[in-house]
């Protein structure tokens, strides 16, 4: 610590490497892109497109493979293509075996979950899946979804995407308003007679003025919102 000047440009942007080297850095950065490059193109094109689990643990692996090559001189070269050639092998196998075995494909890709059914939470399975409500709600929004009576079916799937089958609009039903300020109009004690939506699993009730404490005939909750019969916006 003597020795420290904190003007020490060659400490500040090189630390202990030598300025020559940034001449080999250039090279390998270039041949560890090459490297990449191919290995992705190798891999298909479903994975640049959309990434699973399994494909997200293939990038993060070559990637790691790949920066310390480019810029650490006590790294070489060969190790890295080692692990390419290791990973990128390992990825071709799997995805073949689980071409062949859709066991081995439900482990490797997982599955699609159902979110929704006719219009109503699949509640079971929406428990099971890492997925706010919030979050759900914001990705039908963006899909152009006012409420859940516009949905027939909504899948979760492996990749984190959520797949859309909307009811025409002559079959659409009454439903739970996913607008956060609609959404928030939540009631326990019913102000006018109408349709209302239990904001748990969008079960659909015909309900009285000032019904207080009304149980939901499908999960046995008591917060409800007024339900939705709009047609969707194209």
């Amino acid at each position: 610590m003597n020795d420290y000047q904190l003007t020490d440009w060659q400490r500040i942007f090189l630390g202990e490497t030598p300025w020559h080297f940034l001449v080999e850095v250039l090279g390998r950065t270039f041949v560890m892109f090459v490297v990449i490059f191919t290995a992705l193109r190798a891999t298909g094109k479903r994975t640049v497109k959309q990434l699973s689990v399994f494909e997200l643990v293939l990038i993060i692996g070559l990637g790691s493979a790949a920066g310390d090559p480019m810029f650490y001189h006590d790294v070489g070269l060969l190790p890295a293509f080692l692990v390419f050639f290791l990973v990128i092998s390992s990825y071709r196998l799997l995805t073949h075996w689980a071409s062949r075995s859709p066991e081995v494909e439900e482990l490797v890709e997982g599955k699609a979950v159902r979110l929704i059914n006719e219009g109503e939470f699949s509640i079971e399975d929406f428990k099971k899946e890492d997925l706010g409500l919030d979050e759900f709600f914001m990705e039908l929004r963006l899909a152009g979804i006012e409420h859940l009576g516009q949905v027939r079916k909504a899948y979760l799937e492996s990749n984190g995407g959520i797949s859309l089958y909307c009811f025409e609009d002559e079959a659409v039903k009454p439903g739970l308003p996913i607008q956060p300020d609609v959404f928030a109009r939540k009631h326990k004690r019913i102000p006018a007679r109408g349709d209302y939506a239990c904001t748990f699993c969008d079960n659909v009730e015909t309900l009285d003025l000032n019904l207080s404490e009304h149980f939901c005939d499908r999960c046995n909750r008591t917060e409800w919102v007024g339900a939705l019969r709009t047609r969707r916006v194209r």
